[in-house]
């Protein structure tokens, strides 16, 4: 029996995590990754960059050397998906067939769905944003720092909380504290979008004097007067600006018309199937999956799309169900951080931050290149959290573990 041809479209976490999971299966499918770029970013590192605690560099990474040897991998940009002829059509006019598709072409942050956001703010979700993010830090002396939430969706939702206390620190380590005021602004009505976290959020703000403005629907910016408004009529100045814009699906997805209006692709909660289109799945941040759209969740949907994949290249019905588990570790600021665990059914219960889940996301950090994309690191993430710390022996020797044991807060 022929190989199914199963091609992946995006080499971000999520698309590399499901070839790879698919690759281990080269007697059934080859597989093969379409990306525009053939560079691997890993986005949770942006986090860093503005503080000037990471490079850019090492961040970036060759999507083939992430890909087992068997999935291939083609550089190209696709302009629209054909499910009718079973089809990817290129922008340089060529074209890719495939039996199956796997959209994994993530989210893309919009700041000039605000106007005058992309003149007026920053952020730090794209490398060239958080590079710039880092030059207009390095030239604060003092003021009032307007950071939070533009619109929804966006990825990663604790990050601008992460980002918040960072700032904190850096701010203290620069000796700037007193002579800046933090005002976080989100459009709901606490502090976080989970109510059972919210508490824990808002308790780490108090302590450090961040303040809150709830109910802050952004408007528009006024890069000129340096002033950002909302439709509830509320305006504030600001020194610097730092609202993270709203998300929308992946062009691609909006010209082939697979999306909703954001461009996100209507996808079965359970099984990843794309709705109305048997032979295609979706994963990550291009769903309209009711869970964040996140590496994290994208790490626990890949075994499940590729299981129910592989079932139906069988001809079996995909019985394999994603229950919307997701976990991700989340700073708190001062060498601390707490860890969210939760599907469609049980919310986060965030325990105490401290330095050993700060070690831990360290950690996973550092081992992403060689270990997330290839199914390794979450299993073993997952076995630490339930004290089998017999499956982690075989990092426990390297000399990357040695160096985090001396400085967990490295």
């Amino acid at each position: 029996m022929a190989k199914a041809k199963v091609v992946v479209l995006g080499g971000g976490v999520g698309g590399t995590f499901v070839a790879n999971k698919l690759a281990k299966h080269s007697d059934k499918v080859d597989v093969t990754v379409v990306d525009a770029t053939g560079v691997h970013h890993y986005q949770p590192g942006l986090l860093y960059v503005p503080f000037g605690w990471e490079q850019p560099e090492k961040l970036r990474h060759d999507e083939r050397k992430l890909l087992k040897p068997s999935a291939q991998l083609i550089k190209a940009v696709v302009e629209r998906i054909e499910p009718d002829k079973r089809q990817l059509q290129l922008l340089n006019d060529g074209t890719i067939n495939y039996d199956y598709l796997v959209i994994a072409t993530g989210s893309c942050p919009i700041p000039d769905e605000i106007p005058g956001l992309s003149e007026g703010g920053h952020h730090f979700y794209t490398e060239p944003a958080a590079v710039s993010l880092r030059e207009a830090l390095s030239k604060f002396e003092g003021g009032r720092i307007v950071v939070g939430i533009a619109g929804f969706p966006y990825k990663c939702p604790p990050a601008p909380i992460e980002f918040t206390l960072l700032l904190d620190d850096w701010l203290r380590q620069k000796n700037l504290r007193d002579k800046t005021e933090i005002v976080f602004v989100t459009p709901l009505p606490q502090a976080f979008s989970i109510p059972t976290v919210t508490p824990l959020v808002e308790e780490l703000f108090a302590r450090k004097g961040i303040k809150i403005e709830t109910f802050f629907n952004t408007e528009s910016v006024d890069p000129q007067n340096r002033k950002v408004l909302s439709l509830e009529g509320m305006e504030l100045d600001y020194e610097l600006l730092i609202l993270i814009p709203p998300h929308k699906g992946s062009p691609v997805i909006i010209a082939s018309g697979l999306g909703d209006k954001g461009g996100w692709v209507p996808t079965d909660k359970f099984t990843l199937q794309v709705k109305g289109q048997e032979r295609i799945f979706a994963i990550g941040d291009a769903t309209d999956l009711p869970v964040s759209k996140s590496g994290a969740a994208a790490h626990f949907e890949a075994p499940i799309l590729a299981q129910n994949l592989l079932h139906l290249i069988e001809g079996k019905e995909p019985i394999a169900k994603y229950d919307g588990s997701v976990m991700c570790f989340v700073e708190a600021g001062e060498g601390k951080a707490t860890v969210l665990r939760f599907n469609y059914e049980r919310p986060p219960q965030p325990p105490k931050p401290s330095s050993w889940w700060r070690w831990l996301k360290a950690l996973m950090n550092r081992f992403y290149p060689v270990a997330v994309p290839k199914g390794i690191a979450p299993d073993v993430f997952l076995a630490m959290l339930q004290g089998k710390f017999a499956e982690f022996q075989p990092f426990c020797g390297s000399d990357l573990m040695k160096g985090l044991t001396q400085n967990k807060n490295s």
